[in-house]
């Protein structure tokens, strides 16, 4: 994700909801300044100097607060012209300056809240309070000359009334123009900040709906896994001894009627497994422990019973001190090894011995299954049972070899590392 840096943003422009609103703030500014002037008017008290006519001041009274009607939707060009009308009303000694002064203000704020070249903005802003002060010198350089004594003679400070007055008036306009520049700046960086927040609840949405992908597609694989693991294995072994039964039918009655038992049983327990998977996936929790308890590596035997009943000489050896598993190592191995076994009894041709191992070492707990047959063909890196090992194994950190052994035969081996006891050092 890229951020962007305060002078690469650029503010979206104003919606047309604030453009209507900025419509009526200016005309009812216009109409307040022509109501101020008026009052101005009124009272006589012309502190600027003797004014131009009527329609010069109302003419420059209205050409200082109309531009904000456009001030969000061209910030820059608004305060330009705010500014300029503003110092033409002054140099002109229009009475009205109270209303004019406050739409100065609103100029100001909205360049530094609205600009969209930001450098630009502050540039101009810095530009405008710059002239504002280089007026307010000029005004103070040209009515110099008409101060009497009689202009301070109620002055009892121990400043003098001159100084005073001048530093009075820098401080008032300095905290005016300091405040216009500070507030746009402020409001800028909010509207940054929610955009900034903006991003990254999209962002964040972004990132929810791809891990909830994942994990949809991951339950998929899952699934995909276990209805591999359970089914094929049963059913691999009811072809062996459907065959079996076929061949021995007419000539050995109580072999075929044991083989369709046999055939009856697994049938019966690839439901039972069935079963116990689609209740795991219909608990909300996924907890195995309210459909059933899995199968795990102390459950292999049944495993090897079955095939030794399919024809092999099976056996089961357990070497090591056996140790408590994790129930995802457990049941880990026992699918490799139910999976290692179908593919005896499917592709190895002519097997007559398989032999199941598990090692408790140290750290790791190993199961072989090993088998003397011939392939019929070569092993299938894609297919779905060798898949399936490969991401058990490497789920747990484990190893997996499968291939050929030495003078025949076939071997799948997988390690999968035990975590050490508490307190144990690596």
């Amino acid at each position: 994700m890229t951020t962007e840096t305060s002078d690469e943003w650029r503010r979206p422009g104003p919606t047309p909801e604030q453009q209507r609103l900025d419509l009526y703030a200016g005309l009812a500014a216009t109409a307040l300044a022509l109501l101020s002037l008026t009052l101005a008017r009124s009272t006589g008290a012309f502190l600027l100097g003797p004014p131009p006519s009527d329609l010069e001041q109302i003419l420059w009274t209205v050409a200082v607060p109309l531009p904000l009607i456009w001030r969000r939707r061209y910030p820059a060009a608004s305060a330009l012209a705010v500014s300029a009308a503003f110092i033409g009303s002054q140099v002109r000694a229009v009475p009205e300056w109270q209303l004019s002064q406050w739409a100065l203000f609103a100029a100001i704020f909205t360049l530094g809240a609205w600009g969209g070249n930001r450098r630009l903005a502050r540039r101009l802003r810095i530009g405008v309070i710059a002239a504002m002060f280089a007026w307010l010198g000029i005004s103070y350089a040209t009515t110099y000359d008409a101060i009497t004594e009689e202009t301070f003679a109620n002055a009892i400070g121990p400043v003098p009334p001159l100084l005073a007055a001048m530093i009075s008036g820098i401080l008032v306009n300095a905290l005016f123009f300091g405040f216009a520049y500070f507030f746009g700046e402020t409001a800028w960086v909010a509207a940054h900040r929610q955009h900034e927040l903006a991003e990254q609840a999209e962002q964040l949405r972004r990132s929810q709906a791809e891990a909830r992908e994942h994990a949809v597609v991951g339950e998929r694989v899952r699934i995909a896994r276990e209805l591999h693991d359970v089914v094929a294995h049963h059913v691999s072994v009811m072809g062996v001894q459907a065959a079996a039964c076929r061949r021995v039918f007419d000539r050995d009655p109580a072999k075929a009627r044991a083989a369709l038992a046999f055939i009856e049983e697994s049938a019966r327990t690839a439901v039972d497994e069935l079963r116990r998977m689609l209740g795991v996936l219909r608990t909300p929790d996924g907890n195995p422990d309210r459909a059933g308890q899995p199968a795990g590596i102390d459950q292999l035997t049944a495993v090897v019973d079955r095939a030794r009943e399919a024809g092999p000489r099976a056996t089961l050896g357990v070497y090591g001190e056996p140790t408590p598993l994790p129930e995802s190592v457990s049941q880990a191995a026992y699918r490799v090894v139910q999976e290692a076994v179908t593919n005896v009894l499917k592709h190895a041709t002519g097997a007559t011995v398989l032999d199941v191992r598990i090692r408790y070492l140290a750290h790791e707990v190993e199961v072989e299954v090993t088998d003397d047959g011939r392939a019929t063909r070569p092993a299938n890196a894609d297919g779905m049972g060798l898949i399936g090992m490969r991401e058990r194994v490497a789920t747990h950190g484990g190893t997996l070899e499968v291939g050929p052994r030495t003078g025949g035969g076939w071997r799948v081996r997988t390690r999968f590392p035990l975590p050490l006891p508490t307190g144990v050092p690596s």
